[in-house]
């Protein structure tokens, strides 16, 4: 593993040459890596808390590679790699730091079975109950009954279409 982790720095944003050579070093630690990449940008944990939806106490629990305060599995690995990106480095390398520091913390998860198990229950989607559409229903038919009243009252409608004698009441 031998690959820089740093994609480009300009000598300018770095504040000390040491710090990036500890970035670049694989045995030094993700969080490590991480918050030196970070203060060669000049970033605070504020700044990328805000870029990347994280809270600065998370990003601060992974730069100290507090496992047990951090996500597990495919968020952890997510915030890394958004992390690594917005850093400008490689996120490869930052990705097997992680799995080799974090072990099970970062284990990807496993695959879906692809039989159910016994007991369990198929819901379908199509099973949902429709709350609501009585509602709708009834609001159409009283829209509906009103218009044909109208319609009657008005004379819109003929005599021969009226089948009772109390509908041809409403138009006298």
């Amino acid at each position: 593993m031998t690959q820089p982790l740093l994609k480009s720095v300009r000598s300018e944003e770095a504040q000390d040459p040491h710090d990036l050579h500890t970035a670049l070093d694989p045995n030094a630690g993700l969080g490590l890596s991480l918050q030196t990449l970070r203060k060669a940008r000049r970033l605070t944990l504020a700044d990328v808390s805000v870029r990347l939806k994280f809270s600065a106490r998370q990003l601060d629990a992974l730069e100290n590679e507090r496992w047990d305060e951090l996500p597990k599995g495919l968020p952890l690995r997510g915030l890394v790699k958004n992390y690594a990106r917005f850093l400008d480095a490689d996120p490869e390398p930052l990705m097997h730091m992680l799995e080799a520091q974090a072990g099970d913390v970062a284990a990807r998860p496993a695959a879906a079975p692809t039989h159910p198990r016994r007991g369990a229950v198929d819901v379908s989607l199509d099973a949902e109950p429709r709350q609501g559409s009585w509602g709708w229903l009834i609001v159409i038919l009283i829209v509906l009954l009103v218009g044909g009243f109208y319609a009657i009252d008005r004379g819109l409608i003929p005599d021969s279409w009226l089948f009772a004698e109390w509908l041809k009441s409403i138009r006298q």
